[in-house]
């Protein structure tokens, strides 16, 4: 998406096509940091969901919701489990790829699951997902997405296996 489609997107509402939707990446390749390792020499557990938490807010912000228009909304993200599966080890001066996907949304958009896959080429190494809602930055209390947020939430790429978010 080109820099004068996201100004249109978060300036101006309107939107791209289809096709340039379909264009977008959802993923991204990273390096690792010699700050990111352990003392075994593979990257530290913490720093999985420290790529994902950047990711999510940057395919957000892509879309138009990123942390200025949530604000001017009133509202953010609030997790309730965030979860990794380990598979493969990755090393210092690893290339990686990392995704992201929609893995469920509540009928009423209010929850949400997002989905991150960790890649060293063709080999599988790590899967986190977290599950949460939004809340009302003011009240601190649970809200549900004003109807321009939700639209946009539909169009984030979504898992194979997407699936209802139950409410409990």
């Amino acid at each position: 998406l080109s820099k004068e489609n996201y100004d249109c997107i978060s300036i101006r509402n309107c939107w791209p096509s289809p096709e340039e939707w379909i264009e977008m990446q959802f993923t991204k390749t990273l390096a690792l940091r010699w700050s990111d390792l352990d003392p075994v020499g593979h990257i530290r557990h913490s720093v999985y969901y420290d790529l994902c938490a950047s990711m999510r807010l940057e395919m957000l912000q892509q879309i138009g919701l990123g942390i200025r228009e949530m604000q001017q909304m009133g509202i953010g993200p609030v997790l309730f489990k965030e979860s990794c599966s380990f598979r493969r080890e990755l090393h210092f001066g690893d290339s990686i790829t990392l995704n992201f996907q929609l893995m469920g949304l509540s009928p009423d958009l209010g929850r949400f699951a997002f989905r991150h896959e960790f890649w060293k080429g063709e080999t599988f190494c790590a899967r986190l997902e977290v599950i949460g809602a939004w809340i009302d930055l003011k009240e601190r209390k649970l809200t549900l997405p004003p109807a321009s947020m939700a639209e946009r939430m539909q169009l984030l790429p979504k898992t194979d296996d997407f699936t209802e978010v139950v409410v409990a």
